[in-house]
């Protein structure tokens, strides 16, 4: 479990393609505290630390991961947020995280704000994923809160801080993240369509 709450940048120094897994290989501030079997969070999604050399890790991606996540277009070179997974007892300062993606959504507006920026993104609503104003949503790993919720997009505003300490800086018009929707309004929606 992760709280959104990103803890540092790692970039992409390899990846191999070994049947449908992919084995990225990162390098990070953190990779000296990380021990093989760890789960940690990448642009939102879990993978497990599998090797560890020097200031570099690998972790595996299996085909269901690929298919539901922007992680086929990674390359080498690519930074990604990173967050360990929350340990009992620690404060929680974003969202429940789960670590699995819904889906990816697109990146279709950014607007500079005087200080801070807004950024827009549309989804697939056919896959039954929702938003809610106020709510919480996870992008790229990082918990943010809903502004102008729509049925198949929502906009987010990001603070100079988040801006220089993830990837978002990165986003264009057209880059594709990954999305995974607040885990209590999936139960309630659920309950709501039996």
């Amino acid at each position: 479990m992760f709280t959104g709450i990103i803890e540092t940048l790692g970039t992409i120094s390899e990846i191999q393609k070994e049947k449908g897994n992919l084995h990225i290989t990162i390098g990070s501030s953190i990779t000296t505290e990380l021990k093989i079997d760890q789960s940690v969070a990448h642009n939102g999604i879990c993978l497990t630390v599998v090797a560890i050399k020097d200031s570099l890790y690998t972790v595996t991606a299996i085909e269901e991961t690929i298919k539901k996540t922007n992680i086929g277009s990674w390359q080498q070179g690519d930074i990604v947020n990173l967050e360990r997974a929350m340990k009992l007892g620690d404060r929680l300062d974003g969202h429940i995280v789960q670590g699995h993606v819904d889906q990816t959504g697109t990146c279709i507006a950014i607007e500079e704000a005087n200080g801070s920026w807004n950024y827009t993104f549309e989804y697939d609503s056919t896959l039954s994923n929702l938003t809610i104003e106020k709510g919480s949503i996870t992008v790229n790993g990082v918990s943010l809160t809903v502004v102008n919720s729509k049925e198949s997009q929502f906009s987010v505003s990001i603070i100079p801080y988040t801006y220089e300490h993830t990837n978002f800086k990165d986003f264009k018009l057209g880059s594709v993240i990954n999305l995974e929707f607040d885990v209590i309004g999936k139960y309630v929606s659920r309950l709501y369509k039996k």
